[in-house]
């Protein structure tokens, strides 16, 4: 298994690898070798030592692992550092974590109260994964997101709280992040649309009745809408990044 995991850093990684700098210079991978041993000893209720290796792993790669998780094989950790993995929290083969990865618990549950990732998964760095959950196989959790919820197999899933973005037929697409929708301005932008509607409709009904604005309250309501759109419109398009 330990070698399957050495493997795959060089199928993930996109920098050429060779097996030597693998072996001693990537934490994920030994923060997997100090987590296969810590799992062994816990699997035969050994006390203590399971959770001193795990806290020495924790200290010499900053990725922290329960020793009662169940990790699947060819799981890569890619940079590791700030990894956290619950006690009762299940990875699937395949598996890809970046750096900020929380598999962690609410606090709320008793028993299982970890999530479950499925095979082919990948969650993004600082994504937190959170409660008794299912994550289906090859599910794509972006960077940052807050995922509390079940997420079908196939899907990406992007925000706090976590929603699904793309479905299986956008799957292929779905890993360019710098392609993501930005889900709160597209709510935001048809709000916006609505309300200028509104808007015009309350013009014509003003006008259909007779009612008359004076020329200084109507200025006054123009720049008040103009200043009020501009500062929208320069959000929708992502003004500032």
């Amino acid at each position: 298994m330990l070698l399957s995991d050495l493997q795959t850093i060089s199928e993930h990684d996109r920098a050429p690898v060779k097996w030597l700098e693998a072996l001693f210079c990537y934490p994920g991978f030994h923060a997997l070798v100090f987590h296969r041993l810590a799992s062994l000893l816990y699997s035969w209720s050994i006390p203590l030592f399971p959770r001193f290796i795990s806290h020495l792993n924790r200290f010499l790669t900053g990725v922290e692992i329960h020793p009662g998780a169940k990790i699947g094989k060819r799981v890569f950790i890619k940079h590791g550092m700030g990894v956290v993995i619950g006690e009762t929290a299940v990875v699937g083969n395949d598996v890809v974590i970046y750096q900020g990865v929380t598999l962690g618990g609410t606090g709320k549950q008793t028993g299982k109260r970890h999530p479950t990732i499925g095979n082919n998964a990948v969650v993004g760095a600082d994504a937190k994964v959170l409660g008794s959950i299912n994550i289906g196989d090859s599910v794509h959790i972006v960077a940052g997101s807050v995922v509390l919820r079940d997420v079908p197999a196939n899907h990406t899933v992007m925000g706090i709280p976590g929603r699904i973005v793309y479905q299986e037929k956008d799957l292929v697409n779905s890993i360019q992040q710098n392609i993501l929708p930005d889900m709160e301005a597209k709510v935001i932008g048809i709000l916006f649309e609505r309300v200028r509607n509104l808007e015009q409709e309350v013009n014509r009904l003003q006008k259909d009745l007779g009612i008359e604005v004076s020329s200084a309250e109507y200025k006054k309501m123009e720049a008040t809408s103009k200043a009020s759109n501009l500062l929208i419109e320069e959000f929708l398009d992502g003004a500032g990044i």
